[in-house]
Parts: C-alpha cells; sequence; structure tokens
C-alpha cells in the first residue's frame, strides 16, 4: 500500500552577505554567502553554493530545472514518472545515476547511509527514514527538506509557498536572477488560470485511495489541494477540516457529495486509481461517479507546493472545463 506523503513545514531564508578577503587575507567569499536556511526547526549554513546534490525525492526537480542547476545534481533515488516532466527536464534526469528507486509497501524509499555517503554530497534533498539530518550533521553533510515535507506542517498553503521555495533556492544556488524570472513566469500563469473558474457553482473533493482496497484518505485545508481547488473556482467540500491528509469514511464521502473528485496517486495505471473510488460501496450514489467527473492525478501535481501545482491546476481546469 502506497501511503499519502505526511504534513510539513515552511522554509524561512536569511541572509548574511560577505565579499573580498578578511583582514587575515583568507580567500574571498561567494558573494551573498554565507546563506542561512532554515529548515524543518533547523538552521543548515551555506558557505559557499552546493555543487554535489544527491535527491532522495522528486520534489524538488522543478525547482532545479528553472534554476539550471540539474547538473550539480550527482545522484538520484527514488521515483520520478515521466508525466511530471517536459522533455528538457526529462533529459536532465536521465542524465543523474539513479541509485535505487526500491520502496517499500508504504511507499518510503529504501536506500543504506553508505551508498548515499558514498557519493561525497555537500548536499542531500529530501529525508528518509534511515537518512536524517542528525545522521548526515554527523558526516558533514547538509540536507534540506521540502516546506511541505516538515513535520510541523504549513499552516495556511498556497501558491505563495511555491514562489517563496523558488527564492529560496535561488539563494542557495546563488541563481537569484533566474529565480525572480521564475517566480514572474509562475505568477502569470496561476493568475491567468484562475481567471477561467471552471468550477464555479460546483463542490470538489481531493483523495487519496488505496488502490485494491483499505483506507481512503482525504485532504483538508492544510494541504496544496485547498488553494489549487479555490483557484479552479471549485469549493471545497472539506473545507472545514483542519488538517493535510486524514481518513475519511464512504458514509461521509456519501454526505458530502461532491460533484467532482480528484484521486491523488504515487504510480501505476490511472483506471485502477479511479476504480478504487468507483467500487466503493454505494458509489454509485455519489454525483461525481454518477456524472463520470471523477479525475486520477499524480501525487506532486497537487502535493507539496511547487511548479508541478501549477501544472496540476491547469490539468484540473483542462478536465473539468475547457
Amino acid at each position: 500500500m502506497i501511503r499519502p506523503m505526511l504534513a510539513t513545514a515552511a522554509l524561512v531564508l536569511t541572509t548574511t552577505t560577505a565579499c573580498g578577503a578578511d583582514a587575515t587575507g583568507d580567500e574571498a567569499t561567494t558573494d551573498g554567502f554565507p546563506v542561512t536556511i532554515e529548515n524543518c526547526g533547523a538552521e543548515v549554513t551555506f558557505e559557499a553554493p552546493p555543487e554535489r546534490v544527491v535527491m532522495l525525492k522528486s520534489s524538488a526537480v522543478p525547482y532545479l530545472h528553472a534554476l539550471g542547476v540539474m547538473d550539480q545534481v550527482v545522484a538520484r533515488a527514488g521515483e520520478y514518472p515521466a508525466d511530471y516532466y517536459d522533455a528538457e527536464t526529462q533529459s536532465e534526469l536521465d542524465d543523474i545515476p539513479l541509485l535505487t528507486d526500491e520502496m517499500d509497501t508504504s511507499g518510503h524509499l529504501q536506500i543504506s547511509k553508505e551508498i548515499v555517503i558514498a557519493e561525497e554530497p555537500d548536499l542531500v534533498l529530501g529525508e528518509v527514514d534511515n537518512l536524517s539530518r542528525d545522521t548526515l550533521d554527523a558526516v558533514d553533510i547538509d540536507l534540506l527538506e521540502e516546506p511541505a515535507m516538515c513535520p510541523e506542517g504549513i499552516d495556511d498553503p498556497g501558491f505563495d509557498d511555491v514562489y517563496s521555495q523558488l527564492e529560496a533556492y535561488g539563494k542557495v544556488f546563488d541563481r537569484e536572477d533566474e529565480a525572480a524570472k521564475a517566480v514572474a513566469d509562475l505568477r502569470k500563469r496561476v493568475t491567468d488560470l484562475e481567471k477561467e473558474k471552471v468550477g464555479e457553482g460546483r463542490t470538489a473533493a481531493v483523495l487519496y485511495p488505496t488502490v485494491g482496497g483499505g483506507v481512503t484518505y482525504a485532504y483538508g485545508t492544510r494541504s496544496m489541494a485547498h488553494p489549487q481547488l479555490e483557484a479552479a473556482g471549485f469549493e471545497d467540500v472539506f473545507a472545514d477540516v483542519d488538517e493535510r491528509v486524514f481518513e475519511v469514511s464512504t458514509e461521509d464521502l456519501l454526505e458530502r457529495d461532491p460533484d467532482v473528485i480528484i484521486l491523488l496517486h504515487n504510480a501505476g495505471d490511472p483506471k485502477e486509481v479511479e476504480e478504487s473510488i468507483t467500487q466503493l460501496a454505494g458509489a454509485e450514489d455519489l454525483t461525481a461517479v454518477r456524472n463520470g467527473d471523477v479525475m486520477a492525478q499524480l501525487f506532486n501535481f497537487t502535493e507539496p507546493p511547487s511548479a508541478l501545482s501549477v501544472d496540476g491546476l491547469e490539468r484540473i481546469i483542462d478536465r473539468f472545463g475547457r
């Protein structure tokens, strides 16, 4: 069973600037550095832009691509579904060695710390069970987790979190100009998409079903699903739930009876994902099922906040309105 990823926290960036030689004649530091990131409650300081990056999750890919620093990634692990990426990004990924894509039954990456450490990274992106921040700190390797993956969670996630994360990565990799341009482009896309309001007058729910039978999860206001639905013009039937993700019963789903259902999944056949809902007892009474308004969407097109969330918004609009 692949379970949805747990809730996360915002990333805060502070910068101190140093340039030129110091009083002792030591070598000059890079302009704008050191940079300190507050990430998941820890402070991470970079004396210079990272040069050897290992990715353990796919979430950072759209940010690194937008900044033009994918060539700094020396290895990757996990799943990178091709449907997420354009040809240029996929080509960049193909050039990065894949250490492993082995997952356990809960969808968590299985990789030894020795394999990662052997790559001699100066930065690891994405925390996994046996590669915690403390474990990597012990061998002088920095770790950054996506804001939406920190245990504290984001109180009020939205597209602004995408923009701020891009700006933060721009500071870390010394690509602030590229970050500013990417943010401007994303803001325009979101503004244009919000004008369409294809969901106006309709309700919607975002779920994460268990394919083959089992628990169904729903997403509340602490998830990116909520602002994504609002941007498309839908009324979120779980707008009263102040959680990121939670178990939902068939009875509750029937009572809320959304006009549209979006099903998140990590991999596999979208038709099987859709069938996991349509085959629930009583599902024939759901308005979305009766009308065929059920859409399977890969997880990162909604969560965590990233440029892929904008692509996901566009896909929702294309599916239910254009």
